[in-house]
């Protein structure tokens, strides 16, 4: 090689996150998201949850340098079905197959089973962003597969996907902003009259007769997820037939991700009844799980929003980010913003087709968001 000449770049498929340098892994995901880290990731392959015989099959792709250190990860997946993205594409594979095609597997960037905005072109130079999409789109084309999606993509990338040709969709969730609150009656002062009373009445109906007890790091035991075990498969059974994490999921984030777990039990007489589960990020409260094996009106806005926005303000947090989809969130304080996936088809006329769709469904979208933002209970003198 000459003075001068570009370094060269090695792409590779790994069997697993699990399989790659754990350090050189977070340097390129950063600390601020929990669910980029080698430690989540590995924790669901380890664990069970992702897995072959799941339909999720790890096969993370890495660009290195010439001494081998990775410049560059995307936590990749070959998808046997579409479930647990929270991106929902069965019409294009209903599409795709009725014209003859295989749409599975197919490649998804993405963390299984969580649809939490972050980063999924992990680079500590964003020079080497290129390359990572030429290699995803390499073994796209290489391996048959219909098309390959990066889900809850951040703001900043989608002009590197645009740039390499993929469509962008848009899509929606709820999050509640902290703007300074010194607590939870701060917040609520930002609110309206009649929405103000409204949650006081709900909290105070939610807790009657309950304990809510908080769970972290070191405290976390077994016998914690031994109960948040029954409540997750509760909601699980309900939401999606089966559960998609297993038990040692849970075992292996307490003991490996204490201290960014933070697990909410609401008991009666000593008893739980329900839980809910959050990661804690550098500047976000993440809420991913619920359940509950006890009716209790309103137990599920309290543990879920009203709790979380307690923690965020008494942690400094800047926002909480209470999962995919749920316009009841916005009467709570939760606001609409915009979700991003990427798209990328190999087969032009599909990729044509998609295009039109993705079209008509960004305009529905934004005129979604801009309305239902003139809908939130926050109180319109400023």
């Amino acid at each position: 090689m000459s003075e001068g000449d570009p370094e060269p770049l090695v792409a590779r498929i790994a069997d697993g996150v699990r399989s790659l340098d754990a350090a050189q892994w977070d340097a390129c995901a950063g600390e601020d998201n929990p669910f980029l880290s080698h430690a989540f990731l590995s924790i669901l392959e380890e664990s069970g949850s992702v897995a072959p015989g799941t339909g999720w099959q790890a096969l993370p792709v890495s660009i290195a340098g010439a001494d081998g250190t990775l410049d560059a990860v995307a936590p990749a997946y070959a998808k046997g079905h579409s479930q647990g993205e929270y991106v929902f594409d069965h019409a294009w594979a209903d599409a795709w197959e009725r014209a003859g095609g295989r749409y599975y597997p197919k490649l998804q960037v993405a963390v299984p089973f969580t649809p939490v905005p972050g980063r999924r072109l992990l680079a500590k130079d964003t020079g080497r962003i290129p390359a990572l999409i030429a290699a995803l789109e390499t073994i796209t084309r290489d391996n048959g597969m219909s098309s390959a999606h990066a889900t809850f993509i951040t703001e900043d990338e989608i002009i590197w996907f645009k740039n390499a040709g993929w469509l962008i969709r848009e899509g929606t969730q709820f999050h509640w902003e902290n703007d300074g609150y010194a607590d939870f009656d701060a917040f609520l002062g930002a609110l309206s009259s009649r929405k103000r009373k409204t949650i006081r009445k709900e909290r105070r109906r939610a807790v009657e007769g309950l304990e809510i007890e908080h769970v972290t790091g070191a405290d976390l035991t077994e016998d914690h997820w031994d109960i948040f075990w029954d409540f997750y498969q509760d909601t699980g059974m309900r939401k999606w037939g089966r559960p998609y994490l297993t038990r040692a999921f849970f075992s292996l984030l307490g003991e490996r991700m204490g201290e960014r777990t933070l697990l909410m039990i609401a008991r009666r007489d000593g008893a739980p009844i329900a839980g809910a589960l959050n990661l804690i990020g550098a500047d976000t409260l993440y809420g991913r799980y619920w359940g509950c094996l006890a009716d209790v009106p309103f137990l599920h806005f309290e543990l879920c929003y009203y709790q979380a926005i307690d923690v965020a303000i008494a942690r400094g947090l800047k926002r909480v980010e209470a999962g995919a989809q749920g316009s009841h969130k916005l009467a709570r304080g939760y606001r609409p913003v915009a979700t991003w996936s990427a798209h990328y088809f190999p087969d032009v006329g599909f990729r044509n087709a998609v295009s039109d769709f993705l079209a008509a469904e960004r305009h529905a979208v934004e005129r979604e968001i801009a309305f239902l933002g003139e809908m939130t209970p926050f109180r319109k003198d400023g």
